[in-house]
């Protein structure tokens, strides 16, 4: 039996994150400049995204690029954002031909215009596609997601909107970037580092963590079915007891 034959469609996660890490070492290992990495990233993010549509995962989150990326070598920036704005213009028939709706979460507003400009469009284009939704977090970060939200909430206090008594964890979702999207169910990292690197703080709360030594460019299909036959074969208890949940 294949490793795809293994996954229990009736089980698997409703929203996959993944910290896609390693893009660097790599092009390292391989005597290549940073920014090959990158590009050979791109493929894997292919292979994940069609793979996940095709065996029926609904939410996909893509920590592409975060807040603290920003301090980067401006050159390694100012390549990454054009290897956005050149994927997404490649990947708009992927997404159309496998019903994927695109979003975004983080700051877009930082973003250089013509990727912004890239990634509004496509995210419009994509709009009405219900297969599965793709997320890019791009200039994310949680910690500042969080103080966003507190900010937000506390001038809707201030301002007598709602009242401090009102507020609870269905309020908070609802102001979150991630606001209309489940909370995460498993959390993959690759690169063989064990941190989660300020990704989605809040929403990984009962998340099943999963570690590979992969690095991402290697990281393909059948990686992905191990990621989630090893999260079915997990018991999530959610705080109650074996006993409770049988």
């Amino acid at each position: 039996m294949n490793l795809k034959d293994q996954i229990q469609i009736d089980k698997l996660p409703n929203h996959v994150a993944i910290i896609m890490d390693g893009n660097g070492r790599w092009a390292k290992q391989q005597g290549l400049l940073r920014v090959i990495g990158h590009e050979n990233g791109t493929k894997s993010v292919r292979d994940v995204v069609e793979a996940s549509a095709e065996i029926g995962i609904k939410n996909l989150t893509l920590y592409a690029f975060s807040t603290e990326n920003w301090k980067r070598p401006k050159l390694e920036v100012q390549t990454l954002m054009k290897l956005l704005v050149k994927s997404l213009k490649k990947e708009i028939k992927t997404l159309q031909d496998n019903n994927i709706r695109l979003l975004a979460i983080g700051n877009l507003k930082d973003l250089p215009k013509k990727a912004h400009e890239e990634l509004l469009e496509v995210i419009d284009k994509t709009k009405n596609n219900t297969h599965m939704t793709l997320t890019l977090a791009l200039s994310y970060g949680s910690r500042e997601e969080i103080i966003k939200v507190i900010k937000e909430l506390t001038d809707k206090v201030k301002n007598n909107i709602i009242s401090v008594e009102s507020i609870d964890e269905s309020i908070i979702n609802k102001h979150l970037y991630t606001h209309n999207l489940p909370d995460v169910d498993l959390m993959i990292r690759t690169s063989g580092e064990q941190r989660i690197s300020n990704f989605l703080l809040w929403q990984i709360a009962y998340a099943e963590l999963y570690f590979t030594d992969i690095l991402w460019p290697d990281f393909k299909k059948k990686d992905l079915y191990e990621a989630l036959i090893n999260y079915q074969n997990r018991e999530r208890r959610f705080g109650k007891t074996s006993e409770q949940l049988s």
